[in-house]
């Protein structure tokens, strides 16, 4: 197989109510600014946002070269520390958000049979659930063997959405896989640093102290407003000289 260029970023709100969905807006507006800056296209396949405009989730494709390369090691736990705007007595809040990164799969990376999804039309929905579509475009898929359910409905052709669905389907498929087999070499690697297991924190974002600290590495970068605009690129290059990519089948 050939090295996967796309990948599928997925980042949902974790501890923290209302302050986690911003976190998790700003993650993804943080991976969307370094993508512009690599030259990589970002297309939402599907959102959820809060009602005070954050997200409680999105999942997004990446197209670019090295996407999934690069932004393997970016999946896990990411916990803020900082205080909120709603915050009258001036205390830190500690809240978190969810990054998945998945390899983007081909069909000839994972064969789905027809007889083994389950396909539901809906109406797309916007923020606080209205309807903003009269027609059935959005497009939801089951897939039976394994009780994986994906949903499309940014596009308004329901062709378009049912193609990011399944497409979204094997990808996680794949990433399954992968996170099996990375965990069968965990277990006989067990001092090698880094697992597919995304509920570790492998990072904070610590505003009072103007520090990021990926834990994973033990090590910290400054100037959290230029690394929220996009500026990875320094603590992308060490992660992947220090984690190891899963190999692709």
């Amino acid at each position: 197989m050939t090295a996967i260029e796309g990948a599928i970023l997925e980042i949902r709100a974790g501890v923290g109510g209302g302050e986690a969905a911003l976190f998790a807006k700003e993650l993804f507006l943080m991976y969307q600014r370094f993508a512009a800056r690599r030259g990589w296209e970002v297309a939402v396949l599907s959102e959820s946002p809060s009602d005070l405009g954050g997200y409680r989730e999105v999942t997004a494709q990446v197209k670019g070269d090295g996407a999934y390369h690069t932004l393997y090691s970016e999946s896990g736990v990411h916990r803020i520390q900082r205080i909120p705007r709603t915050e009258k007595s001036g205390r830190i809040h500690t809240s978190t958000a969810s990054v998945a990164v998945l390899p983007q799969a081909r069909e000839v990376d994972i064969y789905i049979r027809p007889q083994d999804v389950k396909m539901e039309f809906f109406r797309s929905s916007g923020p606080g659930g209205q309807n903003v579509n009269k027609v059935e475009t959005a497009v939801r898929i089951t897939h039976l063997p394994t009780g994986l359910v994906v949903s499309s409905q940014e596009s308004r052709s329901q062709q378009k959405n049912r193609e990011q669905a399944m497409m979204l389907l094997r990808s996680r498929l794949l990433a399954a896989r992968q996170e099996a087999e990375q965990k069968k070499i965990a277990a006989e690697r067990r001092e090698q640093i880094g697992t597919a297991d995304r509920s570790e924190k492998i990072r904070t974002y610590n505003f009072p102290q103007d520090r990021l600290t990926d834990h994973r590495i033990k090590k910290s970068w400054h100037n959290l407003p230029a690394i929220m605009d996009g500026n990875l690129d320094p603590i992308v290059e060490a992660l992947s000289r220090e984690i190891p990519m899963p190999k692709s089948k």
